[in-house]
């Protein structure tokens, strides 16, 4: 029998988070995978913990990924940390579990710190629906077509950013997206954690005087659904209103049908629509 891979999140500041099974798990398991044993070590010697550890990171995700699935096909356990957090979770602890999961490897996860969903929480915006996309890609064009899809994404939005570039995605936010509602979390579960509640232009604006300290996860407003709708309405009655019909019938609708569709475009009434169309025929004659 296989072993089994043990997702076990880790304190995300406080050590005081660790949770009682997690601790048990890693003392249990044949290994521990970590992203960098330099900063885990301190870990398990705060909680006692001397089972034997290798790294696993994004630079050998691949090569050791194998190395472990064939580990745990011989029947060891192993359990994989990240720095903090929630192994998987913005790191290469999700490489780790695809492999895993095709070679048919048993795959549970402990549950515990997650600096997305503890900023989230904290953030005082919407919480029923969120996206949350990590850290911005470094490629210009890879940024720019993420950035163009956030602009009319109406969940709550959850970014991960590092102090010295904190203030350049501030910029580059607001200027794809607009001035928008933000919650700026910064040092969470530390000594020092803070929830600046602001917007966007606000914030770009205190963190050109002050200068961003700490590991911060930005909490941002969705766009509202209504003024999704009045942009479309607005681009619907730039099209000429023949054209705006002619769309439609087009594609098999029949005339009163189109009508209807495009007063819904435009957010008027089928009778105003019907009011225009007859002014355009007269003023044809």
């Amino acid at each position: 029998m296989s072993g089994i891979l043990y997702l076990c999140a880790t304190p995300i500041g406080n050590l005081e988070d660790m949770t009682m099974r997690a601790v048990r798990i890693l003392k249990e398991v044949d290994l521990i995978a970590a992203e960098d044993t330099r900063n885990s070590i301190k870990l398990l010697n705060h909680f006692e913990i001397h089972t034997p550890m290798t790294s696993y990171h994004e630079f050998n995700k691949y090569e050791k990924g194998r190395y472990l699935v064939g580990l745990l096909l011989e029947g060891k356990n192993i359990a994989l940390i990240t720095d903090a957090g929630t192994p998987g979770i913005s790191d290469p602890g999700e490489e780790l579990v695809r492999m895993a999961h095709e070679a048919g490897v048993t795959v549970t996860a402990l549950p515990g710190a997650c600096a997305a969903v503890n900023a989230l929480v904290l953030s005082g915006l919407p919480t029923r629906r969120f996206c949350f996309e990590a850290f911005l890609p470094a490629d210009k064009k890879e940024r720019r077509e993420v950035l163009e899809e956030l602009k009319e994404e109406t969940r709550t939005i959850v970014l991960y950013e590092a102090p010295h570039r904190l203030l350049r995605t501030l910029q580059e936010l607001f200027e794809e997206l607009g001035d928008r509602s933000l919650t700026v979390v910064r040092e969470l579960t530390k000594k020092h954690e803070t929830v600046f509640r602001t917007t966007l232009s606000a914030a770009i604006t205190y963190y050109m005087q002050n200068e961003p300290k700490g590991e911060c996860v930005l909490v941002l407003a969705g766009e509202d659904r209504e003024d999704i709708r009045k942009r479309e309405q607005e681009d619907w009655c730039a099209v000429p209103l023949a054209e705006h019909m002619e769309h439609y019938i087009s594609r098999g609708m029949a005339q009163k049908e189109a009508m209807k569709a495009v007063a819904a475009d435009r957010g008027v009434s089928k009778r105003e629509i019907y009011a225009m169309l007859l002014k355009d025929n007269e003023m044809e004659k």
